[in-house]
């Protein structure tokens, strides 16, 4: 809030350079602000009293918005990468993937192994769930499974993410 639309009685004001100028009432802050040709602006509504400070919007804006865009510069989004694999893969085949899914991890991404059965390999789920184990046991150095496998209609989903 600025200017005119601060309605409490009282305020803390905070001067141009920082000095604390003390409890008055906001008809008061807000004469100071404009003989100083500057913007009273609300820096904590919720203290008792509000504090408010003495200084120019644009300028008290455009700080804001560069702390946000540096924050959000040092911020990583962490993705989820899928790397699908079937019952009957190949132990090279495994390891060529179990390489792709350690550079995605060391990357600091999530990544969903999913093995998908096709047709008649539904019949034999449970003696191909050990792939999902082996490729976990491949990465065991750097990646901890966050969520164990699971069934999930014809796929079979597992998450690993980097160990802590």
């Amino acid at each position: 809030m600025i200017n005119g639309q601060i309605r409490d009685k009282e305020v803390r004001v905070i001067g141009t350079e920082g000095q604390q100028l003390g409890v008055m009432s906001s008809r008061e802050a807000l004469r100071l602000a404009e003989e100083a040709e500057l913007d009273l602006i609300k820096v904590a509504p919720k203290a008792q009293p509000p504090v408010c400070k003495i200084m120019d919007y644009g300028k008290f804006r455009y700080e804001q918005q560069k702390k946000e865009k540096e924050a959000k510069k040092k911020q990583h989004v962490v993705e989820t990468k899928e790397i699908r694999l079937s019952p009957n893969v190949d132990s090279n085949d495994l390891k060529t993937k179990a390489n792709n899914a350690r550079k995605f991890i060391t990357k600091g991404d999530k990544v969903k192994v999913t093995l998908r059965f096709r047709g008649r390999e539904m019949a034999h789920i449970s003696s191909n769930a050990h792939v999902l184990d082996d490729f976990a046991a491949l990465l065991e150095d750097i990646a901890a499974v966050a969520k164990r496998p699971k069934l999930e209609g014809r796929n079979m989903t597992m998450f690993l993410e980097k160990k802590r």
